[in-house]
């Protein structure tokens, strides 16, 4: 309920994250169970509030008219800075290119990012951070 400010949501995520918790708890070695499970609860509200506040975006888009000029001239403006965020995005080092797809794109946890990368937890975290501002930098500066 702290996060997802709805109860039906709230229920569907507590019997969404037991069921997580039952498949990854025999992938790892808990010792804090308490706090493993806390971390799990918290980082999928959080995914379900991303997923949810990008669905409202498209939903605003979706009921626009098709033929309207305001419209058009939107639609390519979002597709140049798609564009450019693709080019800013390749200009990345490896690292960094391969969290911030792996996060922002596939919706993948800082935990599932470091266990496909062998990153540690905190070096995900880094290269995040640092891809993030990166491609804010390259996108303000295009050169």
């Amino acid at each position: 309920m702290k996060y997802l400010k709805n109860e039906e949501d709230a229920r569907d995520c507590v019997q969404q994250i037991f069921l997580k918790v039952i498949n990854e708890l025999q992938k790892y070695k808990v010792e804090y169970f308490k706090s493993w499970i806390y971390m799990i609860a918290k980082n999928h509200c959080l995914m379900k509030l991303r997923d949810k506040s990008k669905t409202v975006e498209l939903g605003e888009h979706a009921v626009s008219e098709p033929g309207a000029e305001t419209d058009k001239k939107n639609y390519i403006e979002k597709d140049e800075l798609l564009q450019r965020m693709e080019m800013a995005l390749n200009k990345l080092n490896e690292e960094q290119k391969r969290c911030v797809k792996l996060f922002y794109l596939q919706k993948k946890s800082y935990a599932d990012i470091a266990e496909i990368t062998g990153f540690s937890v905190m070096q995900v975290k880094s290269h995040l951070q640092n891809g993030k501002r990166n491609l804010k930098l390259l996108l303000e500066n295009p050169s």
